[in-house]
Parts: C-alpha cells; sequence; structure tokens
C-alpha cells in the first residue's frame, strides 16, 4: 500500500523549556534566537560577507587579539579543535598535550590521529597540569612543535593558569595550542598578551548561542609554520589554506556557510560586547561565588581546587543517589545539570553558570531545589543555610 503524500509522518517540535545549567549548552537569548530566524540569503551575498566580517571582528576583540586569521568553523568546539591540531601538526611531528580530564584526552587522540608522536604531562581529573611538568617534558623532547593545553576543563571544572606555560612553550620554540570551549566570554582569556598561538572554543556555552560554530584563532607564528607544511592537510574541510580564502579578501567559494547560525553568533557577541568582557568576567565571578557559599552550606565540596566560575563540579554527599537528583531537578523544576564523567560518574554534579543562564535567579532557584531534594535524601545540614549564604555574597558591601 503506498502512504498519502501529504500524510504528516511527526508532529510538530514542542521542546520543554529549561533552565539550562549543566555543562553546556546554556540559555540562549531571545534576540539571539530572533537574529537566527532571520531571512537566510546566500553564502557569497555581499550582506552575508559583511556578517562575516562584522563577526570576525567582534571574535577578536572577545579574544582579545589583532590575529587576521581569525573565524568562526562550521562545526562545534570539537570541529574547532580538530582544525588547529590538524593545521598545524605533520605525520611525525611530536606534540605534547596536557590531560587532566575527558578534553585534554580528546585533544591527544586527535593529534594521535593526525600523525603526531604525542608526549602526555599528565595530573589527576580535577587537578590542573603543573608548569614544572610542562617544563620537564620540554627538557625531555626538546622537537616539540606543539603544546596543547585545556584553558577550562568541562569535565572536572578545573581552571587552568596559562601565562608561565606559555613562557615555557615559546622560550623552547614550540607553539601553544589552547582549548578555550568553557572559558571564552566567561573567564578572563588575553589571547595576544598570552601569546596563544592557536585557540579554540564553541558557541554554547559562556556566549549561549546554540551550538554549531567554533570561534578559532592563530597567530601570525602559527601560520609561518602552516606555510611551511610538506603535506597536505589531513581534512580537506577544516583545511586553513583554502578556508582562509573564503574568509579573507579573495572569498573564494569552500562549502555553504551555516548562515543563520552566524546571523546567531554575530548577535550574541554584540550581547558579550555590550556588557563588556571585564563587566562579564565579574558577573561570572559573582554568581560563582553566591553558588560556591550555598553548596558549601549544604556540606558540598569542590572538586578541583582551582575551580572555573562558569563550571562548578562538586562532590555528590554520601547516601546520596546522583541520578535521582538529576532526573527529579530536570523533571520538577526544569533544571539541567550534568553528570560526573570518567572516575567522577555517580560521584560529582557539574552545574553551569554560563553566559545567559549565570544569574542570581539561577543561583538561587538551582540552591532551592537543591536543598529540598537532598534534605528528602536525607543529607544532613541546616535547611535554609545555602539561601542565606548565597545571599550574604549578593548583600551590598
Amino acid at each position: 500500500m503506498t502512504p498519502e503524500t501529504n500524510s504528516v509522518t511527526a508532529p510538530a517540535i514542542t521542546p520543554p523549556q529549561r533552565v539550562l545549567l549543566g555543562p553546556g549548552p546554556s540559555d540562549v537569548s531571545a534576540r539571539v534566537l530572533a537574529a537566527m530566524s532571520a531571512p537566510t540569503i546566500g553564502h557569497l551575498d555581499p550582506e552575508y560577507l559583511k556578517i562575516m566580517d562584522e563577526t570576525r571582528s567582534m571574535i577578536q576583540a572577545v579574544y582579545s587579539t589583532k590575529n587576521e586569521m581569525t573565524m568562526a568553523t562550521s562545526g562545534t568546539g570539537s570541529a574547532g579543535m580538530e582544525m588547529c591540531v590538524v593545521n598545524l601538526i605533520e605525520p611525525g611531528d611530536e606534540m605534547i598535550v596536557g590531560v587532566n580530564g575527558v578534553f585534554g584526552t580528546r585533544m591527544r587522540d586527535v593529534a594521535e590521529r593526525s600523525g603526531a608522536t604525542v608526549h602526555s604531562v599528565e595530573a589527576d581529573w580535577g587537578q590542573i597540569i603543573q608548569p614544572d611538568a610542562v617544563a620537564e617534558a620540554l627538557k625531555q623532547h626538546p622537537s616539540t612543535k606543539v603544546v596543547g593545553i585545556v584553558h577550562a576543563e568541562t569535565s572536572t571544572g578545573a581552571h587552568q593558569p596559562l601565562v608561565e606555560i606559555s613562557e615555557m612553550v615559546h622560550a623552547a620554540g614550540a607553539l601553544l595550542l589552547v582549548d578555550a570551549v568553557t572559558s571564552i566570554a566567561g573567564v578572563e582569556l588575553l589571547v595576544d598578551e598570552w601569546n596563544i598561538d592557536a585557540v579554540y572554543s564553541g558557541t554554547q556555552k559562556c556566549l549561549s548561542c546554540p551550538p554549531g560554530l567554533a570561534p578559532v584563532s592563530f597567530s601570525q607564528a602559527a601560520l609561518d609554520v602552516m606555510d611551511k607544511r610538506q603535506s597536505k592537510v589531513q581534512s580537506w574541510y577544516l583545511d586553513i589554506f583554502m578556508l582562509r580564502n573564503y574568509w579573507g579578501g579573495d572569498r573564494v567559494y569552500h562549502h555553504t556557510a551555516p548562515i543563520n547560525m552566524t546571523y546567531a553568533l554575530h548577535e550574541a557577541l554584540r550581547i558579550v560586547l555590550e556588557e563588556g568582557l571585564e563587566a562579564r568576567v565579574a558577573r561570572h565571578t559573582l554568581h560563582h561565588r553566591a553558588l560556591r557559599a550555598g553548596l558549601e552550606a549544604m556540606g558540598l565540596s569542590y572538586v578541583p581546587e582551582h575551580s572555573l566560575t562558569t563550571l562548578n563540579a562538586v562532590r555528590v554527599p554520601e547516601g546520596v543517589d546522583d541520578a535521582v537528583v538529576r532526573k527529579r531537578l530536570l523533571s520538577e523544576y526544569g533544571i539541567e545539570i550534568g553528570a560526573g564523567l570518567g572516575p567522577f560518574k555517580g560521584k560529582a554534579w557539574r552545574i553551569g553558570l554560563m553566559g545567559h543562564s549565570s544569574t542570581r535567579r539561577n543561583v538561587l532557584l538551582i540552591l532551592a531545589a537543591l536543598e529540598s531534594l537532598l534534605a528528602e535524601q536525607g543529607a544532613a545540614f541546616t535547611r535554609g543555610a545555602a539561601l542565606a549564604g548565597a545571599s550574604d555574597v549578593y548583600a551590598p558591601a
């Protein structure tokens, strides 16, 4: 039997309204969603090329860089990671990668797939990579071409200091590659001042834009290394040699860009720069301090010693069922938080306060919900202590 041609095969999409307080995505502003719904035009239309130029300029501002080769890669943050690695690495090159969580592990895997001989500098999950360990690795492997490190390890909430490591890397004649997926527009990130040669991020975290683009930036030193390659870049789609002709003055066709996603990123960047980077970092810091005060008042401890303000990883209290709490937060309160990964599976929660989600309302909401659910599971703490702790942080000086 032939189905009727006008039959509907699926109902209309009606996603529930959530409060996104997990490791990403974050809540998206109505302004960004409205921009995304603007009319689609061609990817070589002069008006779209103008939007690309404006988007690049704003990415430069948010990264605090003058790097000419700055763009929004079509793909998520992992595409940005792969773009940076495959353009800088040729088969046989040596690369040092800091591994202290999921995304350092992923960078190592991408480098190995690109043909690099990878030397890992490892730290326990939740800890930062120590500069002394990087210095020792550089001493042992003097031919290292690239050192890759995660600025904001989303899997553990660890905030990695970069300045001292950057100085060591460049003194050794190598390039510094940084994962800034959970740090861009949320914590201080100074690409030029810190001498970062290649950096990538995603749109769905502190930029509060739907996932789908990866802001990347390359220093002139990185471009000079790419220009001396002896082999083709492993990935055709992510080859900077071709993409810079599309994002540059020639506008040579490469692929059909995600036009409406560019609209969304353009508006998200406008919002970031309207607020101002210093004010935005201060806002994330304030709400992190309030959340931390409330969580610690309930007896919850943080996983990392050096915690991100944008991603709070805390240990699940003894006797509390991790999955039950997360499920009830979602079903009863409409709040999404993240589970622990790797060795922290079932033992930690990841609570994101990123971009549009980083608000006083959301801090008080998640604390009130957790107080109720943890009390029901028998956790021992003084009821009301969490909200009182947060309120003390918010109180005028």
